[in-house]
This record gives structure tokens, C-alpha cells and sequence, in this order.
């Protein structure tokens, strides 16, 4: 009976365990990670859960914890993962970011709205077959360069015209000269001289 108790303390010990990241495979359906639970123990293919949606690839250094079923030191999964060195700080109550080693985030604030900071990287949007900006204020662009490949449609639903067709327009307009000659005859300017 003393011997079953003692294996039943044992087993729940190893329960649970903290270690660190020393390398990871993120090629197949479940990440897996090589933890350093302590100086004689290596744990190699253990397999990282995480919540359904998100996903990262914890740098090797991060401080992880296991679960073991049944105490069962062959039979680990990751639950949780840490990067003290690059965790961001400070955050008030109920705000959240999702960031980067490299400090790249999603910062949602509690009072400063949804600030994203690419860190001097770019940021892309593909597959979109249509992106809608609903802004009660305005949308406002700071840079040095506006580029933009497709036609330009300025009060949209009321504008019959896109900006190239207006420039084409206006580029063939001419103006009525009256009272240029004798009598009552009327002129045609030449169509204006565009300006670069």
C-alpha cells in the first residue's frame, strides 16, 4: 500500500514541468519543440498545443510548461510558452498585442484604438477581392509616395468619371474666343498645354 502511495506522489510531481526552448519543428500538422526540462533531462519531439486560430513559432530560449498525462514523463504536451526578452510591457487591464521577436505587433489598446507597428517592414494585403474602410472621421495617409495602379474614382456613386477620363477631358477642352475679329465671328482656342 506504501509503495502505491509512494508511485501515486511520484506521478503527480511529474504532473507538470517548466523548461526551455532548445529547438523546434514547425513542417508537420502539430508543432513539436526539444525542451530542456533541467540539466539531465531533454524531452525531443514534444508536441505544442496552442489555441485554434492562433499560431507562432516560439524562439529557442522561451520558457515553456508541460503537462505529462498520467505523470507519465514519455507523454508530454506544451501548454504554455514565454519570450521574456522580446515580451512587450506595460499593457493596461484587458488590452492585448500580437507580436514579433523582431517587434513587429497588433497592439488592440484600451484607449488609443488598434495600433499596428511593422517595425520598418512592409506590410501586404493579398486575396482581397475588395477592401472597405468604414471611418466616421477620415482616413488620412503620411507619405512621401502615393502610388496607385488602377483608375481613381473621387465621390464614388455620384461620379460618373474617374480621374484618368477627367484628365482626358480637360486635356481636349478648348474655349469660345468672342470679339477677336471683325464683326460678330467668334474664334476657338487651342487646347490647353498639359503641365507634368
Amino acid at each position: 500500500m506504501i509503495d502505491a502511495i509512494q508511485r501515486l506522489h511520484q506521478r503527480l510531481l511529474h504532473a507538470i514541468g517548466r523548461g526551455r526552448v532548445t529547438t523546434g519543428n514547425d513542417s508537420g500538422p502539430v508543432q513539436t519543440q526539444q525542451i530542456r526540462l533541467g540539466a539531465d533531462e531533454i524531452k525531443d519531439d514534444v508536441p505544442r498545443l496552442a489555441e485554434f486560430g492562433f499560431t507562432s513559432m516560439p524562439p529557442v530560449g522561451s520558457d515553456a510548461v508541460l503537462v505529462f498525462i498520467g505523470g507519465d514523463r514519455s507523454n508530454g504536451a506544451i501548454v504554455a510558452t514565454g519570450h521574456q526578452a522580446s515580451r512587450p510591457r506595460g499593457l493596461k487591464e484587458g488590452e492585448t498585442m500580437i507580436y514579433t521577436q523582431d517587434g513587429k505587433s497588433i497592439y488592440l489598446t484600451a484607449d488609443g484604438g488598434v495600433v499596428i507597428e511593422a517595425n520598418g517592414q512592409d506590410v501586404t494585403v493579398n486575396g482581397a477581392i475588395n477592401v472597405t474602410i468604414n471611418a466616421t472621421g477620415k482616413v488620412r495617409m503620411v507619405t512621401p509616395l502615393l502610388e496607385v495602379t488602377g483608375d481613381i474614382i473621387d465621390n464614388a456613386g455620384s461620379n460618373s468619371h474617374n480621374m484618368a477620363q477627367m484628365r482626358s477631358i480637360y486635356n481636349g477642352h478648348d474655349h469660345a474666343v468672342p470679339g477677336v475679329a471683325l464683326g460678330t465671328s467668334t474664334v476657338t482656342s487651342n487646347t490647353p498645354t498639359p503641365t507634368e
